[in-house]
């Protein structure tokens, strides 16, 4: 059975439009890939299930992308089902009054703006990070000094086969760029966060401030998939690069920005290709200058 006879009817079933051929570089803030052979966007979790247990049972290789702010697609695409989780699949609520539920496409800064309009505290440093609610939980994403593990309660996913599950905070196994969820195949479906009462001008004045450092010192007129390496442990990943001289080593269409060198940008037609070899080239020199050896922070899709 081919994947087209497999996802027609439910795709039917749920009011889902299944696309084929659609490029990738249109569904990632790095504008790079090749095409991804099916795409749709579930509306519901029953929809999402349904679809994720179908591609489980029938071997069919599928990936659940949010913004797609952290990956980098191979120029050759993706051969399975890329399952886009966005504005279908973006539902906020207040479940008290310090406590909000988010569904995993919403980006952070939607989630961010309606805790400051709610006068809740606590998520003001991600306001800015270009992701999803659902990328950032399942790599604990942070910024000045703020994480998703510092406000989140619990999560809730589904497994490859369909069956609907959660994750309290404890069991989230939340570290610096990682959680339970992290390299595996559950699909995070939303996440409930413990916020604290506050002032909504003081809320709405830091999350100003961090978008203002954000615009000053990072390369956000070019596309990027934001910081392209992990900090390693007793130095920053940037000041390393920096000091080896490498700000502005081009590849092809892809370069270390001139601006802030822990950010690798696409100055026009970069190729995965070339963005891989750029990484390499400068893990290469900075363990060869400095001894430390950097680790990728870009989740790199292969076909």
């Amino acid at each position: 059975m081919d994947i087209a006879s497999i996802l027609t009817p439910l795709c039917r079933d749920h009011g889902m439009e299944l696309q084929r051929d659609v490029p990738l570089s249109t569904k990632c803030t790095f504008k790079i890939g090749g095409p991804a052979a099916f795409y749709l966007e579930p509306a519901t979790e029953q929809a999402l299930a349904r679809i994720v247990a179908a591609c489980h049972e029938h071997a069919v290789p599928c990936l659940v992308l949010g913004k797609g702010s952290n990956v980098l697609f191979s120029d050759d695409g993706f051969h399975g089902v890329v399952i886009g989780l966005g504005e279908l699949f973006s539902a906020i609520a207040l479940l008290d009054d310090t406590t909000v539920f988010c569904q995993s496409g919403a980006s952070l800064s939607r989630l961010c703006c309606f805790a400051r309009d709610h006068g809740l505290a606590g998520l003001e440093f991600a306001y800015g990070i270009p992701g999803s609610v659902g990328g950032a939980v399942y790599m604990n994403a942070g910024a000045y000094g703020g994480e998703i593990a510092d406000c989140i309660l619990r999560a809730t996913h589904i497994d490859a086969d369909g069956t609907p599950g959660t994750l309290e905070r404890e069991a989230l196994a939340l570290s610096y760029r990682h959680s339970a969820y992290s390299g595996g195949n559950r699909v995070i479906t939303g996440a409930v966060f413990r916020l604290a009462p506050g002032d909504r001008e003081e809320i709405a004045a830091k999350m100003a401030d961090y978008m203002n450092r954000r615009r000053t010192k990072q390369p956000l007129d070019l596309p990027s998939a934001g910081s392209t390496f992990k900090r390693p442990e007793g130095a920053y990943a940037s000041a390393l690069i920096d000091q080896c001289g490498l700000k502005g080593r081009s590849v092809g269409g892809a370069q270390v920005s001139e601006k802030h060198a822990g950010f690798v940008v696409n100055t026009g037609g970069a190729t995965c290709a070339d963005v891989e070899a750029l990484i390499a080239e400068v893990v290469r020199e900075v363990q060869a200058k400095t001894g430390f050896l950097l680790e990728p922070e870009v989740r790199i899709i292969r076909p």
